[in-house]
């Protein structure tokens, strides 16, 4: 009996690790147990997050300094508390957000080049959160409006460069926000949570547009947009086996499909390429990355390989569709992370030509606004812009100096022993004042008699 082979353009991609030389060895990558990417990437630079002792940092790293890392290199060290996530501007590459246990986010400039010398002065700090923060994801469309997550249970949007949030969606959630994701044109945000639910939010009308009951096991979840009309999860079965279903946004009460994909323990990390419509899900102590292809109609999902490597990795990034090699047919490019390195993986499609491959390459992101943050929060919409990858176009540059930020001074993080003699003083600044003001009544009424 035949068997029926579906045609596709990707169905022969394979993942290519980089040479040793380009790749980036003697990391201290951080062993901090929370479920982040710990990296993230860019066409001019690459940061992880690091292991670090009585605060937080991260390093950032130009691509021509691959090779085997010096210990003395500088680092970005402002945070008092582990730093948990981080994400380069998809506008500006030499910006760099980063959020941490001490509750705070804060907005980085990398000067040109790269770092020189330690950075503990952030262009920006935003405070609000009353717990640590565990994600941050920068608007996909509206310039300088960021959202994070935090273990208050809150999601917040911020105007990066006022340095406040403009839009903070409170108990909504009734558990800690595992993960959270904008929609193609950042008109919604999805978010995963530890109570086993999908929500949709619609952050301007501080509301939540839908909500479902996702993934029954009690390890993490993940969920991201692809698109703008469907959701891709990710998460654990009852019997902790792990899973992915895919939800239409108009219609969340059930699932379009769901699949069980192994047994492993490490929660999965989901990726999405808009341009090829393909899925990169690795798992977090996996040395694989599996890669699945999205179609319109049933079964809306389709295997397509797997990379295979013999380490494990505790975290992976994928890179803004602007970095990839046209000239090997590189569709992706992804950073895999592990105890003491950082290698780059190339997705590439087998082609023999060497001219430009217009089928694998449409449009993609532009790595320009399509939205100032003032007309974003008014209720304005827009599209992504796009751009050709072809030959002969050139990106218009970015610096540091292009973002100017509204300083304001940061409140002093207090001490747990600061905080309760803050108490002791105001409760007997308290007692004091109440005592006067009954010295102040008996003389009125000595007065009035």
């Amino acid at each position: 009996m035949s068997r029926f082979v579906r045609s596709s353009k990707f169905r022969h991609v394979f993942g290519v690790v980089a040479k040793k030389e380009d790749c980036f060895d003697d990391l201290k990558v951080t062993r901090n147990a929370w479920d982040s990417n710990f990296a993230a990437g860019n066409p001019l630079y690459l940061a992880v997050v690091y292991e670090a002792a009585g605060g937080g940092s991260f390093i950032v790293l130009p691509w021509k300094n691959s090779g085997k890392v010096d210990a003395k290199s500088p680092l970005i060290t402002g945070h008092k508390g582990a730093v948990l996530d981080i994400d380069f501007n998809p506008f500006n590459d030499n910006l760099i957000a980063s959020v941490s246990e001490d509750c705070t986010g804060k907005i980085w400039g990398i000067p040109e080049g790269g770092l020189k010398e330690n950075m503990n002065e952030p262009l920006q700090t935003l405070t609000g959160h009353k717990r640590k923060v565990g994600s941050v994801k920068f608007h996909p469309t509206a310039n300088n409006i960021l959202g994070t997550t935090s273990t208050d249970f809150a999601v917040k949007i911020w105007d990066i460069e006022k340095g406040k949030d403009v839009v903070s969606v409170d108990a909504q959630h009734t558990d800690i926000i595992q993960s959270a994701d904008w929609n193609k044109n950042g008109s919604l945000m999805a978010t995963s949570c530890k109570d086993k639910k999908l929500r949709l939010i619609d952050p301007r009308s501080n509301k939540i547009a839908a909500e479902t009951e996702a993934h029954q096991g009690i390890k993490g979840s993940r969920v991201i947009f692809l698109g703008s009309d469907k959701l891709f999860s990710v998460g654990f079965t009852k019997t902790s086996e792990r899973e992915f279903a895919i939800w239409d946004v108009k219609n969340m009460t059930t699932k379009l499909t769901s699949q069980t994909v192994d047994s492993a323990s490490g929660l999965l990390l989901p990726f999405y390429d808009e341009d090829t419509k393909m899925i990169f899900v690795g798992g977090k102590g996996d040395g694989n990355v599996r890669y699945y292809e999205v179609v319109d109609e049933a079964p809306y999902v389709y295997y397509l390989s797997e990379f295979k490597t013999n380490t494990p990795f505790r975290g992976l990034a994928a890179l803004p569709k602007r970095a990839v090699n046209i000239n090997e047919n590189e569709i992706v490019r992804m950073l895999k992370v592990g105890t003491k390195s950082c290698e780059p993986i190339s997705f590439q499609v087998p082609r023999k030509s060497e001219i430009f491959q217009d089928d694998i390459y449409p449009d993609c992101y532009a790595g320009e606004p399509a939205l100032t943050a003032d007309e974003w929060l008014s209720g304005k919409d827009a599209e992504p812009k796009l751009r050709s990858l072809a030959p002969g176009f050139v990106q218009k540059e970015k610096k540091v100096a292009d973002f100017n930020p509204d300083k304001k001074e940061a409140p002093k993080q207090m001490s747990e022993k600061e905080l309760r003699d803050e108490v002791d003083k105001l409760a007997k600044r308290v007692s004091y004042l109440e005592a006067e003001l009954i010295k102040r009544d008996a003389k009125i009424k000595e007065l009035s008699g």
